[in-house]
């Protein structure tokens, strides 16, 4: 990846880690039930996914509308990787070491959302108590279950982004 490519996807990622960072910050403010909202989830997953896009566009503007399938995926991934990574250390730092009751709160949130959910599909009730226990037996926030959920939501954004570079991918004739 060119250095021009490589530092425009770094400023998004640093960029997105921020705006990451700053929504995290305002909903622990504003109101800790939001973290646990699948419609915000969903709404963060678009947000990173239109970052990483806009990233990828401005990679290409750089070297005047062309990009290999390789350079538009790694300036998405790097974007996104980077933006991740800021929010994910927010997370940790927030809740371990600046608020660890909020985490317990959240946990005993995500208990009762489960519960509810599970019982909507008519679960059995030894599955929804084995779920509950395995939720009440972790720390969400940890550092492990952090590093998992970065893992996972890296592999769901490297998907989205290898579709983004197909659709980006142009060669420049005259190198060819």
């Amino acid at each position: 990846m060119e250095k021009s490519i490589k530092s425009s996807a770094i400023n998004y990622g640093l960029y997105l880690g921020a705006a990451l960072s700053l929504i995290t910050v305002a909903i622990y403010a504003i109101d800790l039930d939001l973290m646990v909202n699948m419609w915000l989830g969903i709404f963060l997953l678009i947000v990173v996914a239109g970052v990483g896009v806009v990233s990828t566009a401005k990679s290409k503007s750089l070297q005047n509308g062309f990009i290999s399938f390789k350079e538009a995926l790694g300036s998405y991934v790097l974007t996104v990787a980077i933006g991740y990574l800021i929010s994910t250390l927010v997370s940790y730092i927030l809740f371990n070491f600046i608020d660890p009751e909020a985490a317990v709160y959240l946990q005993e949130k995500t208990v009762e959302i489960t519960v509810s959910m599970m019982e909507g599909f008519n679960v059995p009730a030894e599955a929804i108590s084995e779920a509950v226990a395995k939720i009440e037996s972790s720390n969400q926030y940890g550092l492990g279950n952090l590093l998992k959920s970065f893992a996972f939501g890296m592999i769901f954004q490297i998907i989205i982004g290898l579709i983004v570079a197909a659709i980006m991918k142009k060669n420049n004739p005259d190198a060819e």
